[in-house]
Formats: C-alpha cells, sequence, structure tokens
C-alpha cells in the first residue's frame, strides 16, 4: 500500500478525515508512525489525538513504537491523564517510556507524582538512566517539591557514584540541586570533580557562593571560568548588585564585559540598574538609560520599573515619573515603586493621588508592598483617617491579612500624629504578637515627642523580642532620656549596652570621585 505524508496546514486541521481516506480498512504500523510524528513535530499537536480515537475504532493494536508516540503526542498535548493512561497499557514498559512520563509530570509540576513513578520504575527492576536521574534533580529543585523531596539530592548522588554513570549534563543538575538547596561545599566537591566544567554549572557556583556573600570564591570559580558568556557576568553583577558594599564592583564587571565585546541582556541592564540604586549612582544610571534607548529592551515592562525605583532612590522623582508616564504597560511593580518613590522622597500627596488612580482605575490588583508605600505616604503627612481606611481595605476590599511591616507602619502614623496611647492601644490589640519593628516604630515615636515612661515600655518588649541586633533601639532609648535630662538612665543604658556587646555602626555615603564610587564615614574626612 503507498503511504503519503501530510503536508499542508489543512492535513493538520482535518486529521481524520485525510488519514481516513488513506488508510481506512487496514493502517500499519508504519503509516501510524509517520502520521502520528507529523503531529508531534507541528505547533498543534492536539489535533493528532483524533487518530487515537480512529485507532481505538478499528480496533487495531499498537505496537510499542506506536504507543510510544501516542505517549509523547499526549504529553506535547499537556494532557496528562490520557498521557498516563497510555503509559499503563504499555504491554512492557520501558526506560524511555518511564523517562517521557517521569519527565511530563516534572514539567507540569506534579513533583510526587513523578517521584511515585520513579519507585515503580526501580520496583519493575527497570534500571535509572543519566536522564532519569537529571529528571529526580530538576524535580528536587522545582519550587512544588516538598522539603522531604528537596533532600534527595545526595541520594542520587549516591546512585550516580554507584552506576559509575559519566555525564556532564547530570553533574551539572547535581551541582545545581546542591547550590539551590544551600549545600555549596557539596556542590563544589562535585564541581571540581568535573573535567568539562560548562559555563551553566559556572554560573550555579557563582550564584551560590553570591547568596552566601562568599565573595573570593564566586570571583575564583569566575576567574577559572575559560569560556566566558554574557550569563557568566550576568551571575557576577547580579551578585554584586544586592550587597551596599559590592554594588561597585558590579559596574566594574558591566564595563569590563563591554570592552570584551559581550553585549548587555535584559537581565544585565535590570541588575546593573538595581545596583546604581543601591549606591544612588545617579549618573552612571543615566549612563544606562542611555544605552537602553538604543534597544528593544527599553520598552520592557521589567526595565521600566527598575529605572523607576533607581530614580526614585536617587531623589529624582520627575526622572521616574517621565519614565512612568512613557511606559507602554505598567504592572504592579511599576504602580508601585512610582508610589514608594514619592512618599519616601516628601511627596506624600502626589503618592497617595497614585494609589488612588491605581486602585480607581482597577487594572492593576495592588500587592502588599503598594499598600506600605500608601501607608508610609500617609504616615509621612498626618492623614490618619486615610491611612485607618487604606488599612482597614486591606483585608476587607481586597482579601489580604495585613503583615506585620503593616502594623508597624500603623503605630509609625499614629505616633507621628502624636497619638502615643492610641498607636499603644493598637499594638495591644494586634491579633499576632508584635515584632521588634512594631515596638521600635513605637519607641521612635516617644522619642519624637518625649515621652519617657512609654518609651521605656516599648523598650522592654523591645528587648524582650530582639536582645542585640537592633542598636538604634538603645540609641533611641538613649536619646529620649538625655532630652529629658535623666542622665543616670543614659549611662545605665550605655552600661548594658557594652554588657550585652551591642554597638551602632558609623553611618557612611557613596561619594562619586575620579577613581569611582568610595564609601565614606561620618567624621572621615575628604
Amino acid at each position: 500500500m503507498r503511504h503519503r505524508k501530510i503536508s499542508n496546514t489543512k492535513d493538520l486541521i482535518h486529521p481524520i478525515t485525510n488519514f481516513c481516506r488513506i488508510e481506512i480498512y487496514s493502517p500499519t504500523a508504519f503509516s501510524l508512525a509517520q502520521v502520528l510524528q507529523e503531529y508531534i513535530n507541528s505547533d498543534h499537536p492536539s489535533h493528532g489525538q483524533k487518530i487515537h480515537s480512529h485507532i481505538l475504532k478499528i480496533g487495531f493494536e499498537p505496537n510499542v513504537n506506536i504507543s510510544i508516540k501516542l505517549l509523547i503526542l499526549y504529553l506535547k498535548s499537556s494532557n496528562l491523564s490520557y498521557a498516563r493512561q497510555v503509559f499503563d497499557e504499555l504491554p512492557r514498559r520501558t526506560c524511555t517510556a518511564y523517562n517521557y512520563m517521569i519527565s511530563g509530570y516534572v514539567k507540569h509540576g506534579f513533583v510526587s507524582k513523578s517521584f511515585d513513578l520513579v519507585r515503580e520504575m526501580c520496583l519493575a527492576n527497570e534500571k535509572p538512566d543519566a536522564y532519569t536521574l537529571s529528571m529526580i534533580l530538576k524535580a528536587s529543585t522545582s519550587g512544588n517539591a516538598s522539603l522531604s523531596v528537596r533532600r534527595i539530592g545526595r541520594e542520587v548522588h549516591a546512585q550516580i557514584v554507584k552506576s559509575d554513570v559519566e555525564d556532564d549534563v547530570l553533574y551539572t543538575g547535581l551541582v545545581y540541586s546542591y547550590v539551590m538547596r544551600k549545600r555549596i561545599e557539596y556542590a563544589r566537591r562535585v564541581f571540581d570533580l568535573m573535567l568539562d566544567r560548562n559555563v551553566f554549572c559556572s554560573t550555579s557556583m557563582i550564584t551560590g557562593y553570591m547568596n552566601e556573600a562568599r565573595w573570593e570564591d564566586a570571583e575564583d570559580v569566575f576567574e577559572k571560568t575559560r569560556e566566558k558568556d554574557v550569563v557568566v557576568y550576568n551571575a557576577m553583577i547580579e551578585g554584586y548588585s544586592k550587597s551596599v558594599e559590592k554594588a561597585k564592583k558590579a559596574i566594574e564587571i558591566y564595563v569590563h564585559m563591554q570592552r570584551l565585546n559581550f553585549k548587555p541582556n535584559i537581565s544585565t541592564f535590570a541588575s546593573i540598574i538595581g545596583a546604581c540604586s543601591l549606591i544612588s549612582a545617579f549618573g552612571i544610571g543615566q549612563q544606562v538609560q542611555g544605552q537602553l534607548m538604543k534597544t528593544e529592551f527599553f520598552a520592557h515592562i521589567k526595565i521600566g520599573s527598575a529605572l523607576i525605583d533607581m530614580y526614585s532612590k536617587c531623589g529624582q522623582t520627575e526622572d521616574a515619573r517621565c519614565i512612568f508616564n512613557h511606559m507602554p504597560k505598567r504592572n504592579v511593580f511599576s504602580w508601585t515603586s512610582m508610589i514608594d518613590g514619592y512618599g519616601k522622597n516628601g511627596n506624600p500627596n502626589e503618592s497617595l493621588a497614585l494609589f488612588n488612580r491605581m486602585i480607581s482605575e482597577g487594572q492593576i490588583v495592588p500587592n502588599y508592598v503598594t499598600f506600605l508605600g500608601a501607608l508610609s505616604s500617609c504616615a509621612h503627612s498626618g492623614l490618619v483617617s486615610k491611612g485607618r481606611e487604606i488599612f482597614e481595605s486591606m483585608e476587607r476590599v481586597h482579601s489580604m491579612k495585613p503583615r506585620m511591616e503593616h502594623y508597624a507602619c500603623m503605630v509609625d502614623m499614629l505616633g507621628r500624629a502624636g497619638s502615643l496611647n492610641q498607636a499603644f492601644e493598637f499594638v495591644m490589640q494586634m491579633p499576632e504578637k508584635p515584632s521588634s519593628d512594631v515596638w521600635a516604630a513605637l519607641l521612635s515615636s516617644c522619642r519624637l515627642h518625649g515621652d519617657v515612661e512609654l518609651a521605656k515600655i516599648a523598650s522592654n518588649e523591645l528587648f524582650k523580642v530582639n536582645t542585640t541586633s537592633r542598636p538604634g533601639a538603645y540609641v533611641a532609648l538613649s536619646n529620649t532620656f538625655a532630652n529629658a535630662g535623666r542622665w543616670d538612665n543614659v549611662i545605665e543604658l550605655r552600661e548594658m549596652m557594652k554588657a550585652r556587646g551591642v554597638s551602632k555602626g558609623t553611618g557612611f555615603t557613596w561619594v562619586g570621585t575620579d577613581a569611582g564610587f568610595e564609601a565614606f564615614h561620618a567624621g572621615q574626612s575628604l
């Protein structure tokens, strides 16, 4: 019998008609496999499911090859229930079949089902291969994995050693698994054993070290990476951009990579803008924007939000608003950055106006940070009733339970307005135990208004929650005592700080010099 391929879109849109016309009486395994493969390779694999219906109607018994193709077809169509049915009806489940089904479960977030299938595979005396193990590692590091599943990396490692498998992809997955579980020393041991350390593996190690602020180790891996690409540079820039002390290095790496003709991508730009935000490097931020305007990334919502945040933190709210106004599309982060930027730069009225506009338009749902920015603006502008209204609307209108930082902001708002007793009552009526931030907000208000007795209560509660990591609280209480002329209490408190080993670090700021950005501490001369 003569067979033909599906050669155009119409064949794909009308599968039953065309297939039946060819093989309606006696389809062969070859013709079925050929047609199924066409659908698997197409942009619309779900259309091929009708072939299975036709197979069942005419009573054709598919062989293992046909069944595997049907399995792949259903998996590509995201139809896991039918895929599992085809899998369960296989006369013999090979390692390949198990791998396809496990991969499908992992891809769609069904981690527990993927592990159940691995156990079933082992009980059936089907030995997992390198691909199976790599899928297990991928599942163990997914966001849907339970805590017990995430610990499975070491078991996979042991299986790799027992099986004497040498697969760079598998070892790369193992390194990534250890990094994700913050077992960086185990990751480094595997990394050092690899003969061919690929860029992805190096990037994982750099990310792991950066997350633990192990700068020298990250730099060591970076220097030893022979074939660098933009991704490994991004890992360095992103890691440095999260630390005030190292943000300057992020800018240096950013300049260096371009001198070597590595072209920044959207992740590079987002990270370097973040570094500029951290140290208020307004001038460099402007230069980065100048570069961005020559690329397709400038209109991207992620970049727009990052620029708004950067300009706001540099005190340039007009520039931030210009970016905001010209964004083709905005998300909750764009709105929140602008609302928060106005609030922190002494424009609470603009902040609240934008917040009200966001709520009234109703296209974007505010998140927890949005509400925090609006509450902070109310606190700085003395709009207590408006602040209460916003706070109460979180749960009543938006079904968002206020977090501890929202309660702290409310205490700060009441305290700034001089309503210290109301602030204290608000704390006492909280549904959860107040955090150190809540007590610190009350203590700060007591210092502002000179309420020594309430300051003592707030500080005592604060020190119960957090004894040593809030030196500012000791200073605030000391200043409250000093302003009230209670010097004996000041001396007593300073002795307590010495006994507890509490010390307040000196303040510093970033200053642009000919050599770049330098941190200058209080009392230091230029």
